[in-house]
């Protein structure tokens, strides 16, 4: 007995057994397979440029192969030639229809260009749908839907990627970031638009260009319209000069409105980037704390509550605006989750990146909660501190971020000064009238803070990932299968083509259904098998597309499992797996 498959050890054993050594050429340079085999080994080994030449001798010999154009469009990606990627797997699907790889590889190079994502994401389902018991088709899918923010449905994709290879680092680092809600750079855009990310990055920068030019611009001019009415008690001068400053905030606004192509997206912009739409209304709050704030100057020695705020609110809105990114970002997600996802790939170095910036979130979440307690006005609250460094133990035991913890000493001397503070924040609670105590708290955990700012300047001065949630990052890993796609000898195409004896296996409602075929009408060149058959089997192939030909011929018999799909009158069933048997007995021997 004897299989031909999708096995990625026989491709490599292939290219070996080709190639003679790994730099050389195929030993029979008319094979096309072998060519295939000599580009897949070269992929392997990163050398996109090898590969890409092989496989376009593969393609010259034999431009029916699916195979070839896989490789081809993999190698072609990885120069970064996206469009060129795109054709060459299309070219493959075009051939092999029912091909998993063929259509993962679609689907990743699709992925790559701007309006293309809704494209890229049928291609990965239906690769999803052909090979359910593969990883990779469930993979991309969870990195389509985390490109789009769709955590859930990422997370159950990877999760079903992990169910069938529980070693895929991809996987498994990238679900971990759905845990902490990670959102790309370019969250402001969502893939699936036909519009151009340039031109979406362009209306972002143009919003935040002109939020902090009229904040900045409101609170030098409020700042001098108080100077004017207070200090030189020029009272309606003021007002009036400080009303003049509303035209340069509308002639501003005007020249940043110009610039802006994309208006129908931004309402969807300012929904899907959180930090955006704060920077948006904080500056319409500022315009009308500076309005309030000159329909309320006050004259000189008079004071008042509603003129300082309006004052606080244009002066010092940015500070507010760090504090709430500093609390939002510490208490999103579920980072003790997201850690151990991390620990199982901790010997990626993406992982290891990633699990740093986990433990500061964790830091930072510990940090809230000791402030919270140290300013309570209930004492005994104060015991609760305790659990921070009994949760610090229980997560070290759980992910053993020891190596992580080595290479960033300023994470080390933040968590030092944390458990600081939690023990004097416990002793001041049961000797609530030790300021000391409290007062150590307190110093601790502005120790912590400037340990975090101490980290946070030393990554910007070194250009190194930051203590933050923007220095998370995915693992982006190839899109494609360089396995060989399968070859039909010339046997088993005379066989299926002549044979009387075929029969077609699939899975109808009740269960696995065989029946006799009415007819084999051919054989491409690529191996495609183009059956007849009767309505019950097409409407169990739209169940479920994997199905299985049986042939008998005098000298042996061919199993030939593929995915059928249903095109006018007739089947065409992309071989996936072949296996060819003798006949026990006088008949086999014979042979």
């Amino acid at each position: 007995m004897r299989w031909v498959g999708n096995d990625a050890e026989e491709s490599s054993a292939h290219a070996r057994r080709e190639s003679g050594s790994e730099d050389s050429v195929p030993n029979d340079r008319a094979d096309p397979r072998a060519w295939c085999a000599v580009a897949a080994s070269r992929l392997s080994r990163d050398r996109p440029e090898a590969a890409l030449e092989a496989a376009r001798q593969a393609v010259d010999r034999e431009p029916h192969g699916e195979w070839g154009h896989r490789l081809a469009s993999l190698a072609l990606e990885r120069l970064g030639r996206d469009s060129e990627a795109v054709d060459a797997a299309q070219e493959a699907v075009r051939l092999a229809p029912g091909s998993w790889a063929a259509r993962l590889r679609l689907a990743g190079a699709l992925r790559h260009l701007p309006g293309r994502w809704r494209e890229a994401s049928a291609e990965a389902a239906k690769a999803v749908r052909y090979a359910p018991e593969e990883p990779g088709p469930h993979a991309l899918s969870g990195d389509l839907a985390l490109a789009r923010g769709d955590h859930r449905r990422a997370a159950t994709a990877y999760r079903a990627a992990l169910r069938r290879d529980p070693g895929h680092t991809g996987a498994r680092v990238n679900l971990g970031l759905t845990y902490l809600g990670w959102e790309p750079a370019g969250r402001h855009h969502d893939p699936a638009w036909e519009t151009d990310p340039a031109e979406t990055g362009q209306t972002r920068q143009a919003l935040l260009v002109w939020s902090w030019q009229v904040r900045i611009l409101l609170a030098v001019a409020l700042t001098a319209v108080a100077v004017a009415a207070q200090v030189f008690d020029l009272h309606l001068q003021a007002q009036i000069g400080g009303a003049l400053v509303l035209g340069a905030v509308l002639a501003l606004t005007l020249r940043q409105i110009g610039g802006i192509r994309t208006w129908s997206y931004v309402p969807a912009m300012l929904g899907r980037d959180l930090w955006l739409s704060v920077a948006v209304s904080v500056a319409f709050f500022s315009i009308a704390g500076y309005v309030v704030g000159l329909a309320t100057l006050p004259e000189p020695g008079d004071t008042g509550w509603v003129w300082p705020g309006a004052l606080g609110l244009v002066l010092f809105n940015p500070v507010g605006v760090v504090l709430l990114w500093l609390l939002v970002e510490a208490w999103r997600g579920r980072p003790v989750k997201a850690l151990t996802e991390f620990a199982h790939a901790s010997a990626n170095r993406v992982a290891r990146r990633n699990m740093d910036v986990a433990l500061w979130i964790i830091a930072g979440r510990a940090w809230w909660g000791l402030l919270a307690l140290s300013v309570l006005p209930v004492p005994r609250l104060a015991l609760a501190a305790l659990a921070v460094p009994v949760a610090m133990v229980l997560v070290g035991r759980k992910t053993n971020p020891r190596g992580v913890v080595r290479r960033d000493r300023w994470l080390v001397v933040a968590l030092a000064f944390l458990v600081a503070s939690s023990v004097s924040l416990a002793v001041g609670g049961v000797v609530p009238s030790m300021d000391r105590a409290w007062l150590g708290a307190w110093l601790a955990l502005t120790a912590a803070a400037l340990a975090f700012c101490a980290r946070a300047v030393r990554a910007r001065f070194r250009g190194t990932p930051g203590p933050w949630r923007a220095a998370l990052t995915r693992v982006e890993l190839p899109t494609g299968d360089i396995s060989p796609s399968s070859d039909l000898t010339d046997e088993v195409r005379h066989a299926v083509t002549f044979s009387r004896s075929v029969v077609l296996s699939y899975t109808g409602p009740d269960g696995p259904r065989s029946v006799a075929v009415s007819a084999v009408t051919s054989v491409s060149r690529s191996g495609e098998l183009r059956v007849i058959a009767g309505d019950e089997a097409w409407e169990a192939v739209e169940r479920d597309p994997r199905v299985a030909i049986f042939v008998g011929d005098p000298r042996f018999w061919a199993e030939v499992r593929g995915v059928a799909i249903a095109d006018n009158d007739v089947l065409r069933i992309t071989p996936r797996d072949v296996m060819v048997r003798e006949y026990p007995g006088r008949q086999a021997r014979a042979r």
